[in-house]
This record gives C-alpha cells, structure tokens and sequence, in this order.
C-alpha cells in the first residue's frame, strides 16, 4: 500500500520534478502556474505554504515564495532520503548543536515535516535522572541510537558535556576532560559499526541571540523555550566560545567532521543544512541540480584544526 500511495501522480516525487528547475530559479512558482497543476494540488501547496509561513513571528524570509519552493523541493528529497535509509537498513544518527536560541529545533522541524514518523525519531533528552548520573555518560545516549532502517535526530547531544555543563558547573573538571577523550573513540566506534553520524553546528553573532531571546520573552507560544540556561547564555558568551573551541579541536575527525551552519538566518541555515545532509547519503534519484548549487553562500562550512575562523563574523 505504501508503495503504491509513493508512486501516485500527487506524490512528492513528481512535485520533485517540478521543482527541478524553479529551484535553479528558471521557471515560475509552480503555485501560479496552471499548466503544471490540478487543482488538488494547487490547494495542497496554498496549505502548506499557509502552515509554514505561520510558523515564526517576525521572520524576514519566511514568507517568501522562494524560500517555500526551495523548502518543498529539499523536502521531497529528505522524503526520497529516508525510504533509501530504510530500504538498505542503514542507521543515521544527526547531531544538533548551537548556542542557546541559534535554531537547532526549528532546523530539526523542518528536516523531519514530511518524513514517515515510523523510521525517524526526534531525541531531545531531560537532565540525567538519578540512575542515569550513576551510569557511563554516554550510556542514556547509546538506548537512543537509530536501529536499522532508522534517522535519529539529536536536538542536543552527548555534547552537552563539552559546552553546557561545564560552563555551568553541572559537571566536574576531571569528567570534562574524560569526556573530549572518549568523545572521538566513541564515535568511531559507532562509525566502524555501521552508523553514519553527521554533526551540525549552528553559529550566531552574540546580538542576534539577544534579540531571539528577548523575542521569546514576548510571546506566550516561545515563552516555553526560556530556562535558566537560557537566561545565562549572554552572560557566559566568551565562556561558551572557548568551550566550542576546545571541542571542535578535540571531537572534529576526518570520519566525523563538525560541520558549521551559520544561522543568524535561520531559513537559509535550513535550506543550508538540508542540502549538505542530503549530499551526505548516496540515495537513489538524487536531484543532482538542486543539490550541487548552494542555496545561499557562505552559509556552510567544515571546521579545520588549522582555521578556527571557519565561523566568519558569527561568534
């Protein structure tokens, strides 16, 4: 059945194919255009655009149409993606990291919006219970890594013992340094088994997080996302940065690299993020087009040992 609805003439795939050259911004949004669209269709892409413009209050980029045909467009191959992963039983774990309001959850939302709920999960784990304090610490991570056929998205990960923790004292010195130790090992390890790990970074200028977390005070549907960490994020700025320094020096290998997504935009980081996940899987029917053109420059890069400035002006 499944097989069936995938192939079906208002799938993704085939608004995949009109795609392929709006994306290259050659033709017109398929949306005004009659002769590429049933009128079912037409009113699939109006409510989709409709729900995704709503998302965010005060975006720049959000609600425009170019922005929404690349969204759609990438998403159809995050789609195709996920049914490659399931169908070969490969297992990929995605790492989400930032500072504080850089927009990890809103990348990982849009990641998995049209993916099948049955082979992805989201991972956005709570402080360590008692138990799990008095366990290995990578141990509550290592119950949640993707099983066969399976995407696990990390909205924060074991690496919030390389920066959170120790910069607010939830941890000690020795189990820091332990830490950027195993960290590597433990990764390779997960690799050598079989298990793609790809590890995003998102960076932010120290201005654009103020004004995210005054954002988030103001509105009763953000205010949830303010914590006490929260609230110490400006305050401990220059601490963080050397944190995310020391851990990029540390956990970023060959097999495993950290890859930073510059985020003051958030919709292009999206975008951004999106495409480099999708050249990272070798999936069947890739729009190679889409793929090969960055979206917007200048938006990714991969941290090198010898250039800690990788980041731009961001941080």
């Amino acid at each position: 059945m499944k097989k069936e609805i995938l192939k079906g003439p208002s799938t993704f795939q085939n608004h995949a194919k009109r795609h392929k050259n709006l994306c290259l911004n050659q033709n017109p949004s398929p949306r005004h255009s009659d002769s590429l669209m049933t009128k079912n269709e037409d009113t699939f892409y109006t409510t989709m655009i409709t729900t995704n413009t709503h998302q965010e209050v005060g975006s720049k980029f959000q609600d425009c149409p170019i922005y929404q045909d690349h969204l759609l467009a990438l998403q159809v191959e995050l789609v195709k993606m996920q049914q490659f992963i399931h169908n070969q039983k490969r297992r990929v774990a995605i790492v989400f990291e930032g500072r504080d309001s850089a927009g990890k959850s809103g990348a990982v939302l849009r990641f998995t919006r049209h993916m099948n709920p049955r082979h992805c999960r989201v991972v956005a784990m709570p402080k360590p219970t008692e138990l799990e304090n008095g366990q290995w610490f990578f141990q509550r991570y290592i119950q949640r890594l993707p099983n066969a056929g399976e995407i696990v998205f990390f909205d924060r990960s074991w690496y919030n013992r390389a920066m959170v923790e120790p910069v607010l004292g939830f941890c000690s010195k020795d189990q820091y340094r332990l830490f950027l130790k195993q960290a590597p090992n433990f990764e390779k390890m997960l690799i050598k088994d079989g298990v793609q790990i790809i590890k995003l970074w998102f960076s932010i200028d120290r201005s654009v997080q103020r004004e995210r977390l005054n954002a988030r005070k103001e509105s009763i549907l953000t205010s949830w996302k303010l914590s006490t960490v929260d609230l110490q994020a400006q305050m401990k700025w220059d601490e963080y940065t050397k944190h995310k320094l020391t851990m990029f020096e540390h956990t970023s290998h060959k097999k495993c690299p950290w890859v930073i997504v510059q985020g003051n935009d958030k919709e292009k980081a999206r975008l951004e993020a999106i495409r480099y996940v999708l050249s990272q899987v070798p999936y069947d029917d890739k729009n190679i087009e889409l793929l090969n053109k960055p979206i917007a420059e200048g938006i990714i890069s991969i941290y090198s040992g010898d250039n800690t400035s990788t980041e731009g002006s961001c941080e």
